[in-house]
């Protein structure tokens, strides 16, 4: 089964120095129907004014993963991480008994494009931690790169849930198919271009959850971006 959700399904925020768009519920906006999706919680796209951002704020009990699309995001957090993440650059930030941190569009001209997605952790309680990590283009081209893993194999980062999270982009007419083991359920999200997908044509901004999917078939319909996430 596939169940598409198209970006402009989405919720919206327009906070002047903030614009997202939530897949699953978050702040003001709550769709019943849209609580989350096997281990997803939060799928925001977030495009951040230059020189605004995300001041000091808690988060506890939580696998973050910001990806970053265009622009680059600076962060800093009670663990003494301070860094700048850029397009190509995965963070992932175990919360777990709580953390501080802000996010700030780093750039005076440019903004900020991002993902920011949460992850339920396997067990509450865990030491708070950070990732960050490029992961170039070449690896992803044509290909499924793992970036996120329970165990951190190949070089991913490491997320504590049973969560496999691959990126790969595509040129115009690159096909690419994706196999799940057993019943595991998939998200896959489309960062950047168009695809077609089992009949469905997605653009940048929309996304599939499938359940009972023995597996996925993608053509890219122009240069295209993705990411996937193979979850218990």
């Amino acid at each position: 089964m596939i169940d598409v959700i198209r970006s402009n399904s989405r919720g919206t925020a327009d906070h002047g120095w903030l614009k997202s768009k939530h897949t699953f519920s978050f702040a003001d906006y709550h769709n019943p129907s849209r609580m989350g999706f096997a281990k997803l919680r939060v799928v925001n796209e977030d495009w951040i004014e230059p020189g605004q951002g995300f001041g000091t704020h808690p988060h506890r009990d939580m696998e973050i993963v910001t990806y970053m699309i265009d622009g680059a995001l600076e962060h800093k957090d009670s663990m003494g991480n301070g860094s700048i993440i850029r397009p190509g650059e995965l963070q992932r930030m175990t919360a777990g008994t709580g953390v501080m941190h802000s996010e700030f569009n780093h750039s005076a001209d440019d903004q900020a494009h991002l993902l920011q997605i949460w992850i339920l952790p396997e067990r509450n309680g865990l030491e708070p931690g950070y990732e960050q990590k490029l992961f170039p283009t070449d690896e992803k081209r044509k290909q499924w790169r793992l970036v996120g893993s329970r165990d951190g194999r190949d070089g991913s980062l490491t997320i504590h849930q049973d969560v496999n999270l691959y990126s790969s982009v595509l040129d115009e007419n690159d096909t690419i198919d994706f196999t799940f083991d057993g019943r595991r359920r998939g998200f896959l999200q489309i960062v950047k271009g168009a695809v077609d997908i089992e009949g469905q044509k997605l653009v940048a901004g929309d996304a599939i959850a499938t359940q009972d999917q023995e597996s996925l078939s993608i053509r890219a319909a122009a240069r295209s971006e993705m990411l996937l996430f193979d979850m218990a």
